[in-house]
């Protein structure tokens, strides 16, 4: 059973380094600032969790890979030490300048270590995923810095995984010199205090009672006599600003280092279904007229929940955020099918599926995250207290954000009606 033993454990040390980038890339996403970026991180992210299952699920059919899921310190110290320069533009490009192509030689190396049929499940696993990474370097190359400073980052990066000889010990070791320095023995990492939203203006909250201050004008969405077309324009707003969710979200699996791994996985895919949400905004509101650049991004949210601990983040996500949006998308729904808009109907339909599959998510794993946390109280009544302690933080560090743009540059209620010839 060597063999068979042998492959088990370099499966088990890429399940390892998958799992590990799924818990630490997430940092990125609240630091970069371009929407495009954020949701492209949250793909390459949630086909990690993918590759990881699908290893997780593979090796455990073989003898030798081990029934628990934790992550060795070694490569753990790694991916630590990837996260913490201060710029989020040289953070990524360690990930994607040299931990990303050290985890595609993994994968290589495992393909010219293992027997062609003998190993063939494995190898048609292995397989894709090469297709995965060599796609992910072709889709993030717009995005990576060429500077100075990611250049040092990178090779201070390189040197580390060299001394382990590549993230399988599949090459020579090379020792770490005497005098060098990790910058985790110095720093620790901590999430910014609001999220990044590059060029884009922003405000504390997009929602409000003011037709002529924000754009989604809260009575206007239930109101029979709203325009639909006002509406249409409102609810893709609301969508693009599930990007607050995107960033809040990914910070909780950084700060659940000892949470399961199902746990990160289905956060993975909550994470990418709102990036997708948000997507449906990004690019459904130019083809309607409407400027991006006229759009304000709200960070209130983000602001406020960061200063919350996880379990808090995700229970006010799943049971109160989401749940609580129900009713109104529903009616947001009924009245989008006035105007016979096959694509708003679709990406409406899915948001809403994707929201209840969500909740879902937040009954199954906020007991459990709740237990790493050493909360003991029953759900409901944590919900409740959480709630409670929401409105607390957001008297302290809601409403802190300053509008990005005056009142006649920026997209407003009013302003959609004139848009869509109401005015």
């Amino acid at each position: 059973m060597a063999a068979v033993q042998d492959m088990a454990r370099l499966q088990r040390v890429l399940f390892e380094l998958e799992r590990e980038f799924l818990r630490t890339a997430t940092t990125l996403i609240c630091r970069v600032g371009e929407p495009e970026l954020k949701y492209l991180l949250c793909q390459h992210v949630w086909e990690s969790a993918g590759h990881a299952r699908f290893l997780r699920e593979r090796g455990r059919e073989m003898a030798g890979f081990g029934a628990g899921e934790d992550v060795r310190p070694e490569i753990r110290r790694l991916f630590t030490e990837a996260i913490l320069p201060e710029s989020a533009d040289t953070a990524l490009a360690g990930f994607y300048g040299s931990i990303k192509p050290a985890l595609l030689a993994a994968y290589q190396h495992y393909l010219s270590a293992t027997h062609h049929l003998a190993d063939w499940p494995s190898r048609k696993l292995v397989e894709e995923f090469i297709g995965d990474e060599e796609r992910h370097a072709r889709e993030i190359a717009r995005f990576l810095p060429d500077t100075p400073a990611a250049r040092e980052w990178r090779q201070h990066l390189d040197t580390i995984i060299a001394a382990s000889g590549g993230l399988l010990s599949e090459r020579t070791r090379i020792p770490l010199a005497s005098d060098f320095a990790w910058v985790s023995d110095h720093r620790t990492y901590r999430h910014p205090a609001t999220c990044n939203r590059g060029r884009y203006p922003t405000c504390s909250s997009v929602f409000g009672y003011d037709a002529d201050e924000v754009p989604i004008v809260r009575p206007w969405l239930l109101d029979p006599a709203t325009d639909a077309r006002v509406i249409r324009i409102m609810v893709y707003v609301w969508l693009m600003m599930e990007m607050d969710a995107v960033d809040y979200l990914a910070t909780v699996f950084f700060d659940t280092p000892a949470a399961p791994f199902d746990l990160h996985h289905d956060l993975a895919r909550h994470l990418w279904d709102e990036s997708r949400h948000s997507a449906f905004g990004f690019r459904q509101l130019p083809k309607l007229g409407v400027d991006l650049m006229t759009v304000e991004h709200s960070l209130d949210l983000y602001t406020i929940l960061v200063q919350m601990p996880p379990h808090e983040r995700y229970a006010m996500m799943t049971m109160e955020f989401e749940a609580g949006s129900f009713p109104t998308k529903a009616a947001v729904m009924d009245r989008i099918r006035e105007l016979n808009d096959f694509e708003a109907d679709t990406l409406l339909a899915f948001d809403r599926n994707d929201e209840q599959n969500h909740v879902r998510y937040g009954h199954r794993w906020l007991p459990e995250m709740m237990s790493l946390f050493g909360e003991t109280r029953p759900v409901d009544e944590f919900v409740k207290a959480t709630q409670s302690r929401f409105k607390e933080m957001a008297e302290r560090f809601g409403g802190i954000t300053p509008h990005g743009l005056p009142a006649e540059r920026r997209l407003t209620g009013n302003k959609i009606k004139a848009l869509v010839g109401l005015v």
